[in-house]
């Protein structure tokens, strides 16, 4: 018994090592992440804690609110913006590492109805009197919204519809007041209803990219990540391959 016990000693050892140093290795990374980005981000978030350990805790919301949080001490560590001026007054302001900021991908807009028969490949039904409602994000707080009015500026149909406007908070709300059929029509991001190089519900017009502004969106290192090797690994990831493969697969130019 006493041989059998010295035999295991090195074993327990090796065990009580891997466990002590474990929480050394990984890390938890507290990241804001534009509404529009959530089922990419989702996806990429379970490859990254694959492959490096890592733990990422992920809070979606409009990016216009984000920059006050984080301006207010919201302990993040990581932002990932719908747009790329917000992560550049982050870092005008002293919020963010000088130089972190990129552009991890390039979103596209659609008008869509949850019905099937709603929207032609055109978007002619913006032209039509039969439309009550519209769903837009709030053009203050959300990029999309913002691109969705330069469309209708572009098309001179801004001042007409302008009075139908049921207005989402972020991209997440307005798809979601579309979805629930209390808008019958809205701009939302084409990520958000794009699966397997389709739409995979409804029906959709996906607004060519010169009917408004790219909309470029930023990722960008904040201050409380300076010194946390996992929230600059998180940024290195975004360019990687991989995570390239998920956010193009989601309905995004890169």
């Amino acid at each position: 018994m006493v041989y059998l016990a010295s035999m295991r000693l090195p074993y327990v050892l090796i065990l009580m090592t891997s466990l002590l140093t474990a929480p050394a290795l990984a890390d938890e990374v507290q990241v804001a992440v534009a509404a529009n980005f959530t089922a990419p981000m989702q996806k990429i978030a379970l490859e990254f804690e694959r492959d490096t350990a890592h733990k990422l805790r992920l809070t979606f919301g409009a990016s216009g609110k984000f920059f006050t949080q984080i301006a207010n001490g919201a302990p993040f560590e990581v932002f990932l913006s719908a747009d790329d001026e917000t992560p550049a007054r982050l870092e005008k302001v002293g919020h963010a590492v000088a130089g972190s900021r990129f552009t991890y991908a390039v979103g596209r807009l659609a008008l869509w109805s949850a019905r099937p028969d709603k929207v032609d490949a055109k978007g002619d039904v913006l032209q039509k009197n039969d439309v009550r409602h519209l769903a837009i994000a709030n053009p203050k707080t959300a990029p999309y919204g913002t691109a969705a009015i330069e469309v209708l500026q572009n098309m001179a149909l801004l001042a007409a519809l302008q009075s139908k406007f049921v207005q989402g908070e972020n991209i997440a709300q307005t798809y979601q007041f579309v979805a629930s059929g209390n808008a019958e029509i809205g701009f939302v991001a084409l990520s958000q209803i794009w699966q397997d190089g389709r739409i995979n519900q409804g029906s959709a017009w996906i607004v060519p990219s010169d009917r408004h502004q790219p909309i470029r969106q930023d990722a960008v290192l904040l201050n409380r990540g300076r010194d946390k090797p996992a929230a600059t690994a998180l940024l290195a990831y975004l360019r990687g391959e991989k995570a390239k493969a998920i956010i193009k697969s989601c309905g995004y130019d890169l």
